[in-house]
């Protein structure tokens, strides 16, 4: 069991984007849903507390009501090997959402995510500041992150 989790609050979709997230992420499952009972404060028989699983990393989604929402400040980073991995990702979880700058978006709960091709990190991290530079640069001008923009960019004269 993982010691440490997300504990996510939702108006009150936490079952509709726990099942949202299972059905994007391979390795995943809603593994337990405790619902209100007569005392509430929620709707009785509707969810109070969403578990589940996203390859293999534990969550808990609350419907707590309209007090709390989402920021910017607290994101999933989510590494992609490959550009398919990262348009497929892309696509369903911007799907009633929106984009952002640098491979940030946010999904339609408000929820913000980074999805960022491993080849990223690497290729900001080369030794020849030039190159990390014009990587970076690159990247400041993308929304979804383009791996072969990336690469181009790299390797520039």
């Amino acid at each position: 069991m993982q010691r440490i989790s997300p504990f996510l609050w939702f108006e009150n979709q936490a079952e509709e984007a726990a099942t949202f997230y299972t059905s994007i992420f391979k390795d995943s499952k809603i593994t337990n849903v405790v619902r209100y009972g007569p005392a509430g404060p929620g709707p009785e028989g509707s969810a109070m507390t969403v578990s589940f699983q996203l390859e293999g990393m534990e969550f808990t989604a609350l419907n707590g009501g309209p007090q709390f929402r989402f920021t910017e400040a607290v994101s999933f980073y989510v590494r992609c090997q490959t550009q398919a991995e990262v348009d497929e990702l892309w696509e369903q979880l911007t799907e009633g959402g929106e984009e952002g700058p640098c491979g940030w978006l946010k999904d339609r709960y408000g929820l913000s995510w980074q999805v960022i091709p491993e080849a990223l990190p690497e290729l900001m991290a080369d030794p020849d500041p030039a190159k990390a530079q014009r990587v970076t640069e690159a990247m400041f001008s993308m929304r979804k992150i383009d791996i072969e923009g990336l690469r181009q960019a790299h390797a520039r004269a």
